[in-house]
């Protein structure tokens, strides 16, 4: 099975199309997208390194981190891994011309996505109902920033997939679609 590529390479690139010396086009949009994302790595990446870093030097944070719930966090994974999937389908069907399919698997996404900040708010609600605020301590710091950018970054994606559920109803999605789509999964994803 060949994958379908969107810029032009060697023999096969159409007559049409001037030949290029760079092994692959990328259009602009994809490129500001990807450079958005390292940024969300570098942030996200220092602030993991911080917190490994801190708490050997420190120690002394089991006693905290004994009050988050492995259960409920592994919950909040699987819901954004189905939610991966979903995106994933929806980008499959827009690609196969399935515009019923795109606004279902959409719809999944934006659920999933809020069922996340949902699950997200409640985790939030017990800590802080014992008493633990971003200023009860370092673990907290880093819990409640960590954990609440990623929420912020869900937030964003909801709000990016709510406006392409609502251009799929709308029969505005379908021009450029597939772009569109794919650009919203490889931040969803992330």
């Amino acid at each position: 099975m060949e994958a379908e590529l969107d810029f032009p390479v060697g023999p096969g690139t159409p007559a049409d199309q001037p030949a290029t010396d760079s092994l692959m086009e990328i259009s602009s949009g994809k490129l500001g997208l990807w450079v958005f994302l390292a940024g969300e790595i570098m942030i996200f990446g220092g602030l993991i390194a911080c917190f490994i870093l801190l708490r050997i030097a420190a120690g002394g944070w089991t006693s905290d981190a004994a009050h988050v719930d492995w259960q409920v966090g592994t919950l909040n994974t699987l819901v954004l891994l189905t939610s991966s999937l979903t995106m994933i389908l929806a980008l499959a069907a827009v690609r196969a011309g399935k515009r019923e399919a795109v606004k279902l698997y959409l719809g999944f996404t934006v659920t999933l996505g809020l069922m996340f900040l949902g699950v997200k708010a409640y985790e939030y609600a017990g800590h802080l109902g014992e008493g633990f605020t971003p200023l009860s301590g370092m673990f907290w710091s880093f819990y409640y920033l960590m954990t609440g950018l990623h929420a912020l970054h869900v937030t964003g994606g909801i709000v990016v997939n709510f406006v392409l559920l609502m251009m799929a109803f709308r029969g505005t999605l379908w021009e450029r679609g597939q772009g569109r789509l794919e650009f919203a999964g490889l931040y969803w994803h992330f």
